[in-house]
């Protein structure tokens, strides 16, 4: 029999790699949309990507602000995906009203999947719960770290998702809740848009090619392809071993901005010509960090620990990125100029 999955904001850059693979291998989909005006949206991406039958696919109106819908959504399933977070159009100007969206969302999740009786829950959480603090660069940084969430450069999106997992780890671990449950925490997801909507790490990228950017900051990034995501979600769905534990997402290794912005003047040299040339020293973006909250996230980034580990999810998931760096980069940009997103 076939199991049935429901993936919460199907219309997100991994929310739709993740139906269109759910779908590729046999599962009855389900997906939450803040409103089904955007169902046609998702048939017509998984339609222009190879799908021709919608039959196991079906669509529930549903926001993570509200109670509405859900257990309608939840009810019969096996499995869940909480990958959609609180969108702000307006940034709040209190912290808490930031926050707070994230932490009561999961727990509507967690709250109607136990209800449902779902099986195992699987949340997308992120790297910025777990190495954001790490500094010590001669030990990897793994699933055993957590982030400090007044770490100075945290944004409120990160830190918003970082206290939104500490909130579902506690949930699971009440004496009423009867739930498997698992996290999936990616680094910068890029990789090829199914249909022109594209994550926020792509601004990187967009900055770079489109001029936005005068100079170079040379930081060190850990990167992963949004197939691969999709891929390890599914494993940490399906894995018996992956109950109760995280796992990062992350490509082998690591690439710096300048790396980025070689392989891009080699490679693409047609759409490298507004790539910055001059790099910003570090001494002065730690120097600026005392006054610019930009600059202070900066220092972050240039003082955290890149070493990052994947090897938790290799070996109890059998998860083998299949793209490197260099790669996602390239598929990344060849995507972004497919779309026009420069």
């Amino acid at each position: 029999m076939k199991k049935i999955v429901l993936v919460t904001g199907g219309t997100g850059f991994l929310g739709m790699e993740l139906i269109l693979q759910l779908l590729q291998q046999g599962y009855i989909v389900r997906t939450t949309l803040r409103s089904l005006a955007n169902k046609t949206k998702i048939v017509d991406t998984l339609k222009k990507n190879g799908i021709e039958s919608f039959d196991d696919l079906s669509f529930f109106e549903a926001d993570l602000a509200s109670d509405d819908n859900w257990e309608a959504a939840m009810s019969g399933c096996d499995y869940v995906f909480s990958v959609a977070s609180p969108v702000f159009f307006d940034i709040p100007d209190n912290e808490a009203d930031a926050i707070r969206p994230a932490i009561e969302g999961i727990g509507r999740i967690l709250k109607f999947a136990n209800k449902a009786k779902v099986k195992r829950v699987v949340m997308t959480s992120n790297f910025g719960a777990i190495g954001f603090s790490k500094k010590k660069h001669d030990v990897p940084t793994t699933e055993t770290d957590w982030t400090d969430e007044n770490q100075p450069g945290i944004s409120l999106y990160e830190k918003s998702k970082l206290l939104a997992e500490k909130a579902a780890w506690e949930y699971v671990q009440r004496s009423d809740v009867d739930l498997e449950f698992v996290t999936v925490n990616p680094v910068a997801i890029f990789g090829p848009s199914l249909n022109g909507h594209f994550s926020g790490s792509f601004d990187l990228l967009k900055n770079l090619l489109d001029g936005s950017e005068k100079f170079l900051v040379d930081i060190p990034l850990n990167i992963v392809d949004v197939r691969d995501v999709a891929d390890i979600h599914i494993r940490a769905m399906m894995t018996p071993a992956a109950d109760g534990q995280r796992f990062i997402a992350s490509a082998d290794g690591q690439i710096s901005m300048s790396e980025i912005a070689e392989l891009l003047r080699t490679k693409r040299p047609e759409y490298a010509t507004k790539i910055p040339t001059r790099i910003v020293p570090n001494w002065l973006i730690k120097m600026a960090s005392l006054f610019n909250e930009r600059a202070k996230e900066g220092k972050m980034f240039i003082e955290m620990n890149r070493n990052v580990s994947n090897q938790k999810a290799k070996d109890i998931l059998k998860w083998q990125p299949r793209f490197n760096n260099q790669t996602i980069i390239l598929n990344s940009t060849d995507s972004m100029i497919y779309h026009k997103l420069f």
